[in-house]
Formats: structure tokens, sequence, C-alpha cells
């Protein structure tokens, strides 16, 4: 059996459709359903080994999440995004992000955010000594705890809504590439903006942070 697909196999009985959710999303972004391949019901429910309303339900979810994309009668592909696509979700991302430097820069009392921010930026270094998958989930934990930390339920839904675009834009880009958008030292500088208090610099920061990361996704 081919390598691509044998981590669609073998899910257990529980919670069948938050396997499958999960099982698909890391195909898509680790490639082994690469950008425009349509996908077939019954051979990802045989895979999967669930039903296909089961995995009509999974896909729904990836849909929205915005891995997948609706073609002709309404059949799915993975989504392939092109350049524009990928700096115009950083150019959103850093609007939310900076709204939410700002909104962690003015609170009275920032050391139980800096020691979260600070948690959050030591689980990626760990997660950098792991597999691609762990480095991924790292990264982006970092940026939700950042906009989670805000207290904006709106901004931190609004984030989430990219979070299927952001993974796409990782397989535009290649691995090689997306790695380098994963350093920490990177992520520890936009910590320490904010331990500044100042919200002009950390909103500097996490502009600066999102356009170096689109550019060299797009490069």
């Amino acid at each position: 059996m081919p390598a691509a697909t044998a981590s669609l196999l073998g899910l257990e009985k529980k919670s069948l459709r938050e396997q499958a959710v999960s099982a698909l999303r890391a195909a898509i972004t680790s490639g082994a359903l690469e950008p425009g391949k349509h996908l077939v019901e019954t051979e990802l429910s045989d895979m999967l080994q669930i039903s296909r309303g089961t995995l009509r339900e999974a896909l729904r979810q990836l849909e929205q999440e915005g891995l997948l994309t609706a073609g002709a009668r309404g059949r799915l592909s993975v989504r392939h995004l092109d350049a524009k696509e990928i700096r115009d979700i950083f150019a959103v991302r850093a609007t939310l992000e900076s709204l939410a430097v700002r909104t962690l820069c003015e609170q009275p009392n920032r050391s139980a955010v800096i020691k979260a921010l600070r948690a959050a930026v030591n689980h990626m270094k760990s997660a950098s000594r792991g597999t691609l998958e762990a480095r991924i989930e790292s990264d982006l934990e970092f940026h939700r705890t950042l906009c989670k930390l805000s207290d904006n339920q709106t901004l931190l839904h609004s984030w989430e809504s990219l979070e299927g675009s952001i993974r796409m834009s990782i397989m535009f880009a290649g691995l090689e590439r997306a790695v380098k958008n994963m350093n920490v030292d990177r992520h520890l500088d936009i910590v320490e903006s904010i331990e500044t208090g100042d919200p002009k610099a950390a909103q500097l920061a996490i502009l600066e942070h999102m356009d170096v990361a689109a550019e060299n996704l797009v490069a």
C-alpha cells in the first residue's frame, strides 16, 4: 500500500468524524493529498473504514476550514492557492494579530500574558526536534494563543476561520520554505515586543513577521 495513504487507515471506533477530520487534515497538510486532487468518496470511506455519511460530515468541515473547494456539481478537491491569495491571507492575519498585540500591550498586568506566550515559544522549541506535523501545530498554537489572550472572541473566530488557508499556504511553498517561518527566535521577538508595553512596537513586530512570512512562502 502506498505510504501516502497509510495515514488514512485504521481509525478507532470512537469519534469517527473527528478522527476522519484529523486524518484528512494531516494528509492534506503533509501533501499525501495534493492540491487540486479530486476526492472520491468511495475510495476515502474505504481507506478510513467509515460510512460515507460520516465521511461527508468530515469533508463538510474541511471545506468550511478552507482546505477543500467545491467544483462542478459540488465535487470536492484539495484547495490550491496562488501567490496573491497567500499575500491576502497574511495581510488579514497581520491585521488581526496586530489588533491582538495592541490589546495585550494595553493590559495593566501583562505578566500572565507573557508567561503564556513564553510557554508557547518553549513548546515550539520542543516541537522543533519532532515531526513536521508537531512543528506546524506548535506554530499555529502560538498565534492562536496570541489571539485568545486578547479576550476578543470575534478576533479569535476570524483568525480560526483562516486556519485552513494558512495550512494550505504551507503546501504551496513546499516544506523547506514553510519550516523557515517556524523559527523560534522570530516568535520570541513578538513576545518581547509585547513585554515592553509599547503597542506601536508590538504591531510593527507582527506586521514585519507576516510580511517576511508571506514573501518567504511565495518567493
